[in-house]
């Protein structure tokens, strides 16, 4: 399995109503250094990976090169309960934590 194909597969399980990180993601994925490339994966993603669920480590909503997919986010994240409050999630309420742990890619 490719690393994007790792990504996608860990973005489909990340519940409603919760969020994930980028590093978080490449953390999950046994590859700790690649939040970059979990960025780089997200921005070519499938319509069925819910990319919304997706913040910076900060809990912030990241820049993207389309036009209006930054307030898409803010309203599929809020249409599912998760609120964001002076332009970030708070991620020690709203961070989910897998509880199977690392699921390496390779």
């Amino acid at each position: 399995m490719s690393f994007r194909a790792a990504v996608y597969r860990l973005v489909r399980r990340v519940p409603r109503g919760t969020v994930v990180t980028y590093g978080q993601v490449a953390v999950m994925l046994g590859a700790p250094r690649s939040a970059r490339a979990v960025g780089g994966a997200m921005r070519r993603c499938p319509d069925d990976v819910p990319w919304h669920r997706v913040v910076n480590s900060q809990g912030r909503i990241s820049r993207r090169r389309r036009m209006g997919s930054m307030l898409t986010q803010r309203i599929r994240l809020e249409q599912e309960g998760v609120p964001i409050h002076r332009g970030r999630v708070l991620l020690e309420r709203y961070r989910w934590e897998s509880r199977s742990g690392r699921c390496n890619w390779r």
